[in-house]
């Protein structure tokens, strides 16, 4: 089953104890850390050795006929792909596209085999890099992460220094898979609107595909900024915990007659935050206010866009696109540290489950099939 998210903080201390061992067993060392992790007084013990012999990863495969299948298996640290900084992955995270990448139900990986999981973090055990040492606590995030590079479904990894991150002062390794890409691409989105002039005092926000680990975070993240923001979702049970995230009021998707929707609606939103696509992006356009603000980051409904110029030229509404894949890494800085700053924390909780590396192997098809809410962790330790 499912173990229950308990909570965690930084890394407090690391204990090491050399230990000589029987020269007729091949072997020299074996450090035992001691991590202190309690953001509620958790302690865990983490076995940590520089030179593994093989390591877990969830992989992902194509058979000779072209299916995409993935399994647990036991790899070496000299099958890992290039790179500066090595990694002892502590944590990652479901997002869509992992589950479209390992179901096979999207072509996402571009090259097989492939570890999954295109979020991580960490603690580095070795680096190339001047700016990373070992014992930092790291996140690496997009780029080819879990597409054509091994991901962080594994106890191991090695990527390029430009792709990592250090861990912002108040996030725990934990917290930052709960947020991972989700969080990541609704801090880019906010970073976007607010570039184009959207503060709270010009009106108030939605945010669609609510329930979502996206959608989620960004009502959080408005909300703490001074927003009125608008959830809206087509599941009506979900209206509690949406208002307990921040928003104001939440509004049913089976409200919208999209037949009856014109070119040009009366203006309501000054901004809004885009999971679905579609014809609900096309109401969305329709019914900003002068100068509003479309961020655009999923298409869970469609990928196709039916709409007029009409909000363009006749109302000057901007429609940004956010690419969280190919973000440089001082945008990347800059997001992680509004994702520490400006978010409730504490409420990563409700919307956060954790479970063990075996468990993504059937997750990813919950989360395609809509029967996952909120984020999902994965130790990868367990």
């Amino acid at each position: 089953g499912v173990e229950p998210h308990r909570g965690f903080e930084s890394l407090r201390f690391r204990q090491i104890i050399p230990k000589v061992v029987d020269p007729l067993w091949g072997f020299f060392f074996g450090r035992l850390c001691s991590v202190w992790l309690g953001r509620k007084g958790d302690r865990v013990d983490v076995h940590q050795e520089l030179h593994m012999a093989d390591f877990k990863a969830l992989l992902i495969e194509q058979d000779a006929n072209g299916k995409v299948g993935n399994r647990l298996a036991t790899m070496a640290d000299a099958q890992l792909d290039p790179g500066e900084v090595t990694l002892r992955v502590h944590y990652s995270s479901i997002n869509y596209k992992d589950a479209l990448a390992a179901t096979g139900a999207g072509k996402i990986i571009r090259r097989f085999p492939c570890i999954g999981g295109i979020d991580m973090a960490g603690e580095v055990i070795a680096s190339q890099d001047a700016r990373f040492k070992p014992g930092d606590a790291v996140i690496a995030t997009s780029f080819d992460i879990g597409v054509s590079h091994h991901g962080g479904y594994a106890e191991l990894a090695r990527v390029p220094a430009k792709w990592v991150v250090p861990l912002p002062a108040g996030l725990s390794l934990f917290d930052s898979m709960a947020l991972g890409t989700a969080g990541f691409t609704a801090a880019l989105a906010i970073m976007r609107m607010e570039d184009n002039g959207l503060t709270p005092d010009k009106g108030p926000g939605v945010v669609t595909g609510a329930t979502g680990g996206v959608g989620g975070l960004a009502i959080d993240m408005l909300a703490r900024l001074g927003y009125e923001v608008v959830a809206l979702t087509g599941k009506a049970a979900e209206e509690d915990k949406l208002k307990a995230l921040g928003a104001a009021r939440v509004m049913l998707t089976s409200s919208i007659d999209h037949a009856k929707v014109r070119p040009l609606e009366a203006g309501q939103w000054a901004g809004a935050v885009d999971n679905v696509g579609g014809p609900i992006l096309h109401w969305l356009l329709a019914n900003m206010k002068q100068a509003g603000t479309v961020a655009s980051i999923g298409n869970a409904a469609s990928f196709k866009l039916e709409t007029t110029v009409f909000p363009f030229i006749l109302r000057g509404v901007t429609l940004y696109g956010i690419d969280s894949v190919m973000a440089p890494q001082a945008v990347r800085l800059h997001a992680w540290e509004r994702l520490a700053r400006d978010l409730d924390i504490s409420k990563l909780d409700s919307i956060t489950r954790e479970i063990a590396l075996g468990e993504a192997l059937t997750v990813g098809a919950d989360l395609i099939e809509g029967k996952v809410r909120g984020r999902v962790v994965v130790d990868v330790n367990r």
